[in-house]
């Protein structure tokens, strides 16, 4: 649990600033006290406070006994999007402390800062759900932006009905429209019953709109859409609306 920005409760600015005593209780630089507050390294009468203008007067201040100045650097977040949020502006509100996956694999130390200038990544179609990034990190804002048309995506469309080997063919075999090629689609049944059927679509490069448009033009009617992987990561057991770190061994 953190500690308040004291502004918001109406305190007075009495005391002095967390930042300066924790530079005197660590003989360190006020940039470096700084550095660990933000870090989320400091607690304040048992509690964790990330901001260094935060006032102390008779509090207990500490420093955990395992703080260091390396790594807490920029994060990546994957998100589960729900279908029902309509872009990036609502599942970005999703990406809130109550909303990470339980037992978070990445084992990254939840802050404050992780949820400032988070830049959404890839879109996805509309009305669609699955795995959706957003990050802070300039080197994976550059892999995703430079090798956005190299990188593939496996998208489930579940369309009403059956689809037939003709329909299957033609997904893979290309199509085109006003002269121009579309870009190619590996098309495979997934899954199917007497109501519906599940086509399984890699593709290299976000395309919104593209799937929807083949699906239109087989008279395929669209029930669902969600994407499972981009790249080399795949969203594999992340809740519906809930986020996890990206660890720091995976790749997209």
């Amino acid at each position: 649990m953190t500690v308040p920005n004291q502004s918001l409760l109406g305190s007075p600015p009495t005391g002095e600033r967390l930042a300066k005593r924790i530079a005197a209780m660590l003989a360190c630089s006020r940039r470096e006290a700084e550095q660990y507050i933000a870090g989320g390294w400091v607690r304040v009468d048992g509690k964790v406070v990330e901001e260094p203008q935060f006032r102390v007067h008779q509090h207990k201040v500490e420093v955990d006994r395992d703080a260091s100045l390396i790594g807490d650097g920029a994060v990546t977040l994957l998100l589960h999007k729900p279908a029902d949020c309509s872009d990036a502006a609502p599942a970005l509100a999703l990406l809130r402390a109550d909303r990470q996956m339980t037992n978070d694999p990445s084992g990254v130390r939840l802050l404050k800062r992780h949820f400032d200038g988070l830049i959404s990544l890839v879109p996805l179609e509309t009305g669609a759900s699955g795995l959706l990034v957003f990050s802070q990190d300039w080197r994976v804002l550059r892999k995703l932006n430079e090798d956005a048309e190299l990188m593939e995506h496996e998208i489930i469309v579940e369309v009403r009905g059956t689809v037939d080997a003709q329909a299957l063919a033609r997904l893979n075999q290309g199509m085109s429209k006003d002269g121009l090629a579309l870009p190619r689609v590996r098309a495979s049944i997934n899954s199917s019953n007497e109501t519906s059927c599940k086509l399984r679509f890699a593709l290299k490069g976000a395309h919104p709109g593209l799937l929807a448009y083949l699906c239109q033009r087989l008279d395929l009617h669209i029930l669902a859409m969600k994407r499972l992987r981009i790249g080399r990561l795949a969203m594999s057991q992340l809740p519906v609306g809930q986020w996890r770190y990206l660890q720091s061994h995976e790749r997209f």
